[in-house]
């Protein structure tokens, strides 16, 4: 796997190697990006880090920093052995613990400009991410990938800005309102 763009493209990373993860293709985490636009200065979550591309891609993109959680200790182990290698220090702060966990034991008052969600394409967790969508902060982004066909809505306060779907998978972007 590969870092896209950004200080960090072309740098190369290991995927964990299990069939837990789902890495995000090199085409979607472009287009991802690229729909973002420019990110510096953000703090992002990273709710399903698997192999830690959307967190490395992000970072490289000019991000402060990044929150990337995954329930799986070989995901993050791996992710963390990967940000050693790309130097990443205190900008990537990888946790293992299940989303929905951090969620229950996390200050309340922790918010991102834009929470990542990238979940298991078995179990679309579409409650979860929902919730998660409370750690956004007003005027923030809710980014989630979902197979195509799962469709996304979130509660009033948040406002669909768009829709991608390529292949197999689909891109939905919500903004908080505030």
């Amino acid at each position: 796997m590969r870092v896209i763009a950004g200080r960090l493209g072309g740098r190369l990373f290991n995927s964990p190697g299990t069939d837990r993860t789902h890495p995000m293709s090199d085409k979607i985490r472009g287009a991802l990006f690229n729909t973002l636009g420019d990110i510096s200065y953000l703090r992002l979550l990273d709710a399903f880090t698997g192999s830690g591309a959307l967190a490395f891609e992000a970072l490289s993109r000019g991000a402060s920093h990044v929150t990337a959680l995954d329930v799986d200790a070989n995901a993050i182990a791996t992710v963390i052995k990967n940000a050693s290698q790309l130097a990443l220090g205190g900008e990537l702060k990888p946790i293992r613990v299940n989303a929905a966990a951090w969620l229950q034991t996390s200050p309340v008052d922790t918010f991102f400009d834009i929470v990542l969600c990238d979940p298991p394409y078995d179990d679309p967790q579409l409650p979860l991410i929902a919730d998660l969508a409370g750690r956004v902060k007003p005027a923030g982004l809710l980014v989630a990938s979902l197979p195509a066909g799962v469709d996304l809505t979130l509660p009033g306060a948040y406002g669909l800005v768009a829709a991608k779907t390529y292949g197999d998978a689909s891109l939905y972007f919500y903004r908080r309102e505030g």
